[in-house]
């Protein structure tokens, strides 16, 4: 456990401090791309982030999860696999987008170059994918943290660098910001390589045990598959988000613009304040995905018993004082990094939204770790779809609005923590109020 918690505390250290440079990284791109240039930057992201998803393919959720899962002896056998697939499957995702890509619309209102930057970060983004799941399911979390924080310290001293001594068009500037991304990636991935590459050498020449190709797949892909899938599912339904509640609150009788501004300060201003704290979570995450794997594959019920009660109160103790901060100096934190106060109101009515976001994401590690991928999945998609009613229904009421909008959110995060608490005390044998119930579900 001591482990568990010296490589989580190392990550958050590093979060935060990546938190605080990302912080200063929108800074600098709100000053030298202006409104219209960060308009563009932050419409076409979403698009090229599917597309470097498509290229991780989840491999180091699925990966870490084998590393954690299985004997040491196996792991060659399986990196061997791996690095001969992904060349291949690199290969052919990079030819294909090199012919879809350039008839994506969007795309069309960009420099010429950044298609073919897209097409860079893929086998970027693969093969480093491949080293990040192997050093999370090693637990070598320094590695993972040094790179979290040299991909953002790169990309804002580029910007930085580059905006200061260089001066460029509209367009250009568009550009050059995307450049800083994948030169901070292409940085990230020589580390990692290289840090990777020392370490295969020596599982190379120690004792190893071959491992059929089919069991190597059918486990990754058990993993990889319906991991992706539930990544998609989000952005997908992350893109209708901003259409569906403009489209409520011009229901509700406001007009475009003001349904426009609202939606701005809902998604620019609330959920950036509300999600900071997140950073503890997702570092949980990290760690949680081979630490759990490898509990649930040695049937050490008590151990996964004991890391949720750890994790739930320590995401009780932080999220409490953060959504406390929220509340009540909404109003102070909203003027004094956004220069407006009409989005404190929103940030107090989404509490129990942030709140229940930071239980929800170690959660969803749990459910990987204990190989409940099908259930996070739907469980997404049940409490998308009451989730995204609720929003439309309510927010089109002309006495809600806002509020309605709130409340559907809401509501959408109770069900998703919900489902997905319920599921793992039913499978670790831990009744709802974190004392040891009925038998672990095998």
């Amino acid at each position: 456990m001591s482990s568990f918690y010296k490589g989580t505390l190392l990550l958050i250290v590093t979060a935060f401090f990546g938190e605080c440079i990302e912080f200063l990284i929108n800074m600098v791109m709100a000053r030298e791309l202006g409104e219209q240039g960060l308009g563009l930057f932050m419409t076409v992201l979403p698009t090229i982030f599917l597309i470097v998803l498509l290229a991780s393919f989840e491999l180091p959720v699925s990966i870490s999860k084998f590393i954690a899962e299985k004997d040491s002896v196996y792991h060659h056998s399986m990196l061997q696999q791996v690095i001969k697939w992904t060349i291949i499957f690199t290969i052919v995702l990079t030819i294909v987008a090199g012919f879809v890509i350039p008839f994506i619309p969007i795309f069309q209102d960009y420099h010429p170059i950044l298609k073919w930057l897209v097409l860079l970060l893929l086998p970027v983004i693969s093969f480093t994918s491949i080293a990040r799941g192997f050093f999370m399911g090693k637990q070598q979390m320094g590695k993972i943290a040094a790179s979290n924080f040299l991909r953002k310290i790169v990309q804002l001293g580029m910007l930085v660098f580059l905006f200061q001594w260089f001066s460029f068009d509209l367009e250009t500037s568009v550009l050059i910001a995307f450049c800083t991304i994948v030169g901070s990636d292409l940085v990230v991935f020589l580390y990692l390589l290289h840090m990777f590459f020392v370490q295969y050498q020596r599982i190379r020449k120690g004792k190893n045990e071959r491992m059929g190709g089919k069991a190597i797949w059918k486990d990754l892909l058990s993993v990889s598959i319906p991991t992706t899938g539930l990544r998609i599912f989000h952005a997908l339904s992350h893109a209708i988000q901003p259409f569906l509640i403009k489209g409520a609150l011009v229901a509700s009788g406001i007009t475009a613009a003001n349904a426009t501004e609202q939606y701005g300060m809902l998604a620019g201003i609330a959920l950036t304040i509300g999600f900071f704290p997140a950073f503890i979570a997702h570092s949980f995450m990290t760690m949680l995905i081979p630490t759990v794997s490898k509990a649930y594959a040695e049937r050490n019920y008590l151990h996964l018993q004991h890391l949720l009660k750890q994790v739930m109160l320590i995401t009780l103790g932080y999220g409490s004082v953060a959504i406390a901060i929220f509340y009540f100096y909404a109003e102070p934190l909203t003027m004094k990094f956004f220069h407006s106060s009409q989005a404190a109101s929103i940030v107090q009515l989404l509490w129990p939204y942030f709140f229940l976001h930071y239980f929800t994401i170690p959660m969803q590690a749990f459910l990987i770790g204990l190989g409940l991928l099908k259930d996070a999945v739907f469980h997404s998609i049940w409490s998308t779809v009451f989730s995204y009613t609720a929003i439309y229904y309510l927010g089109s009421l002309s006495h809600l609005q806002m509020g309605g909008i709130a409340i559907g959110m809401n509501l959408g995060a109770v069900i998703l923590a919900l489902l997905h608490y319920l599921t793992i005390c039913k499978k670790i044998g831990f009744s709802i109020w974190l004392s040891p119930g009925k038998q672990a579900h095998q």
